[in-house]
């Protein structure tokens, strides 16, 4: 029967046995990524369980320990466990990031289940070759905000190498103080995880581009590859010293990945008003559907309300993951 001793910490020495796995089950969604763990684990604890074959990931924030499926072979028992433990150790909604494939799965196999969209964790994914392009009329905004910063601002792109890497820190803790992320504790969980991606670059096996503006690095744009065909953004920073900025190494960065893959995933908008907006604004091909289960109510024997909800949640960490 799975236990809550059955699950350890996800630490940077996992990163291989990960990859490994993900190869074998590739994923769609930025939540399983290896490199979201561990660059988020100081604001929520990840752990994982390796049983028959599959991964399982629990990650705990505010003392509420959540579950995602299991990542594997389909195993009927496995996920009747995980549902079981998941209803015992958790809050109103103990499993999470579903894809509708294994929403389907788990609908078959318990009927009675309530399964509901999660519409703020559905993700953006757009043709990178639109992102680089910004062809046609809806995109005429962008590209008019895009050509007044090359008319004002003297840029130049590269990719971020060891021998830049500091540079690329440097931009780091001048976004943190611009941001008062001192006085934040909101956006000093948010930089801390883009440190820990810039401290560990070469180990997680990240890319990323830079921008400069006048030979200064004034934004930057940190990536891996998601799946065969698709990038995930994972860091995306700028400061305010030329309007556009942000447009312009968005820019950059899909006609650097339009060669290599066809998609890129820029994550969720987590029900953030202006975030869903910005994002919408760019005409995503598709959204990266997931879906949630909700513990039956009334429920016997229930652990009593939640000291953090899913909506705390979400919020908290959109305001984390937004970009400006």
């Amino acid at each position: 029967m799975l236990c809550e001793e059955d699950f350890k910490p996800v630490t940077l020495a996992d990163r291989e046995f990960f990859e490994r796995h993900s190869e074998l089950y590739p994923q769609t969604h930025s939540s399983n990524t290896f490199t979201n763990m561990v660059c988020w684990n100081h604001f929520t604890q990840y752990r994982y369980a390796y049983v028959n074959g599959n991964i399982i990931i629990s990650g705990t924030t505010g003392g509420i320990t959540r579950f995602h499926p299991p990542i594997g072979p389909r195993d009927p028992e496995l996920m009747r466990e995980l549902i079981q433990l998941a209803m015992k150790v958790s809050d109103n909604t103990p499993l999470i990031f579903i894809d509708p494939d294994t929403a389907l799965w788990i609908r078959e196999l318990e009927p009675d289940l309530e399964l509901v969209p999660d519409r703020d964790n559905f993700e953006y994914v757009y043709r990178a070759s639109d992102l680089a392009e910004l062809p046609g009329k809806k995109y005429q905004k962008i590209r008019s905000h895009l050509n007044r910063f090359r008319r004002n601002c003297m840029s130049t792109v590269e990719p971020i190498t060891p021998e830049n890497l500091e540079e690329v820190m440097e931009l780091l803790k001048k976004w943190r103080d611009w941001k008062g992320c001192d006085k934040n504790p909101v956006l000093s969980h948010e930089v801390e995880a883009a440190f820990y991606a810039v401290e560990h670059f070469m180990e997680l096996r990240l890319r990323g581009f830079l921008l400069r503006v006048d030979s200064e690095v004034g934004a930057i744009s940190i990536f891996e590859r998601l799946n065969a065909d698709t990038a995930l953004i994972h860091f995306e920073k700028g400061l305010p010293d030329c309007e556009g900025i942000y447009k312009a190494i968005n820019a950059e960065t899909a006609a650097a990945l339009a060669d290599e893959v066809e998609y890129i995933n820029r994550e969720s908008d987590l029900g953030v008003g202006g975030l869903r907006e910005a994002k919408l604004r760019y005409h995503p091909h598709h959204m990266v559907e997931v879906y949630s289960l909700k513990r039956p109510s009334p429920v016997s024997g229930a652990r009593g309300p939640s000291r953090v909800s899913l909506r705390e949640h979400e919020v908290l960490f959109a305001a984390l993951k937004r970009t400006n």
